[in-house]
């Protein structure tokens, strides 16, 4: 079931939230609310394929008798961090059954020469997700972080509907303690006017700017997968429309899935938070998919040794830990070139600020220039990486970049022949018009591009928007209390519970399920 389809809207959200009060506001039932809560995201999982129930479910009874072992029981025949390791391996052999047999058996033949043959083997929905969930769990429980011996709600911190099928990652030491709290089983006004406020801003980026700059995207990533040339403004067109995509995809989920959690009064963490205004590549990982960078960090690349051996050792591990990354994403040689192209900008952009403390450069005080500069590197650096996530194949993706490098020459649209005509001066620009490939509409790329480029760049983000009625704790950037006259003029246009802005959320509800003429899948749902 897709959040932005009319059938959870319009059925299985309100049926979910309105029934898990009646129960939860009787004296003593809070047991029976989560009990509902757990059947309900159940319901949620199986509806798409009823076979991945029996996966979940052995999963499920697996991780939570290692983690309880790893708590409560002292006569192991094992030590606990063997059984850890043995619990992690076979989370991990799951993942590499289901997402890379078929992977590790295509190469093993080319490399060989065999003819090795597996059946294709369906990639169960969300075992990416559920399994680092688990994997995050086992850790705090070998950790002593973990106290709760309750299956029901181990049950309930693993497939509660809003983080189960593409993040956020959660710990159970953060998630639930807050389904301890009686209090949230009183319907409270708030809840559900902050929930799904966050949810159809959430809702409005998905279905009226990431589906509508897809087709964009989708006609250039074909034309290349299928081997046609591309000229140079299809293939920048087509990059930058799936950048955006993209972006506004991961974000409209993020903000639905913090919407509909709060709904039942629980705060997820952050897990999207304006990457591309990021001003080096550090600070976009800190800011795109958070929880999954934050389990890199503390259960990949600190393990490996992070930057405790040295300069050479935490390069290495920073390559390890993205080419993993990458791998994670997909089972194909592009996302892992993907996460080695971040590895190598990871690495440059540490050896760029090792250059600049020994020049003597104060780090936390930098140009209003040189940070555009930054920031503009940054983000053509994500743009071309981009490239290799969404291409199919390594060919795909080298065709593509070598139609924006100019390679093919720099050809742009007809259209534009009236207005920059005096550059076919100098003999290098054309205007050959576009291929029949791709046969974009120029006005309306250029024109949507150009505003969601605007958009992500200069407009605040959902949290931010939402200011103190903002369930979740951030650092407010970009609106401070001691603000310039540009983050005053968006703090005034913060969210608040009043008409202007019920009329404002009822706009974008009415867009958004107006624009649900079709429901298309989020990106990071096949990972």
């Amino acid at each position: 079931m897709l959040f932005n389809s009319f059938e959870f809207i319009f059925l299985f959200l309100p049926i979910s939230v309105v029934i898990f009060f009646l129960i939860g506001r009787q004296k003593h039932h809070q047991k029976w609310a989560i009990l509902w809560l757990v059947a309900a995201s159940f319901f949620f999982y199986g509806r798409w394929n009823p076979a991945n129930l029996s996966l979940l479910t052995f999963s499920i009874l697996f991780n939570y008798f290692i983690g309880y072992a790893l708590r409560k029981i002292t006569f192991l025949i094992t030590s606990k961090k063997t059984l850890l390791i043995f619990g992690i391996i076979v989370n991990l052999a799951l993942i590499a059954y289901f997402k890379y047999a078929n992977f590790f058996i295509d190469n093993f033949n080319q490399i060989t020469g065999s003819n090795l043959n597996l059946e294709t083997i369906a990639l169960p929905l969300a075992i990416s997700f559920f399994t680092f969930v688990q994997i995050t769990y086992l850790v705090d429980a070998y950790r002593g972080e973990t106290k709760e011996d309750s299956f029901l709600n181990y049950c309930l911190f693993v497939t509660f509907f809003p983080h189960l099928i593409a993040g956020p990652i959660v710990h159970h030491k953060d998630l639930m303690p807050q389904f301890a709290d009686k209090s949230i089983y009183q319907f409270k006004r708030k809840f559900l006017i902050i929930g799904l406020t966050i949810f159809f801003i959430g809702l409005f980026k998905k279905v009226v700017f990431a589906d509508r700059i897809a087709v964009y995207a989708v006609p250039v990533f074909d034309a290349a997968n299928r081997g046609l040339p591309l000229t140079f403004f299809e293939a920048w067109a087509g990059v930058l429309a799936y950048t955006l995509q993209l972006y506004f995809d991961f974000s409209g989920y993020s903000d639905m899935a913090i919407g509909s959690a709060y709904l039942f009064g629980i705060k997820l963490p952050l897990n999207f938070d304006s990457p591309y205004k990021a001003t080096n590549i550090i600070d976009f990982w800190r800011r795109w998919h958070i929880t999954l960078s934050n389990f890199l960090r503390d259960y990949l690349y600190i393990p490996l040794g992070g930057n405790r051996q040295g300069k050479l050792r935490r390069y290495l591990n920073l390559m390890i830990t993205m080419l993993l990354g990458g791998l994670w994403h997909g089972a194909g040689w592009n996302f892992v070139v993907w996460g080695g192209l971040h590895g190598i900008y990871l690495v440059i952009n540490h050896q760029w600020r090792s250059f600049r403390r020994w020049l003597g450069h104060d780090l936390n005080k930098s140009h209003w220039f040189s940070q555009g500069i930054s920031w503009f590197v940054t983000f053509l650096a994500v743009v071309i990486s981009w490239v290799f996530f969404r291409a199919k194949t390594i060919d795909a993706a080298t065709a593509i970049l070598s139609a924006m490098m100019g390679v093919n020459g720099i050809s742009l649209p007809r259209v534009l022949l009236t207005k920059l005509g005096f550059l076919e001066n100098f003999g290098i620009i054309q205007f050959n018009g576009l291929t029949n490939a791709t046969e974009l509409p120029v006005g309306y790329v250029m024109g949507g591009i150009t505003f969601l480029l605007l958009v992500a760049w200069f407009t605040p983000n959902t949290q931010q928007w939402m200011g103190q009625y903002n369930p979740i704790k951030i650092k407010q950037q970009g609106i401070n209390v001691s603000a310039n006259w540009y983050d005053r003029i968006w703090r005034s246009l913060q969210w608040q519970p009043n008409q202007i802005w019920a009329v404002a959320s009822a706009l974008i509800t009415g867009i958004s399920l107006l624009s649900l003429t079709r429901v298309s899948e989020f990106l990071y749902f096949q990972f």
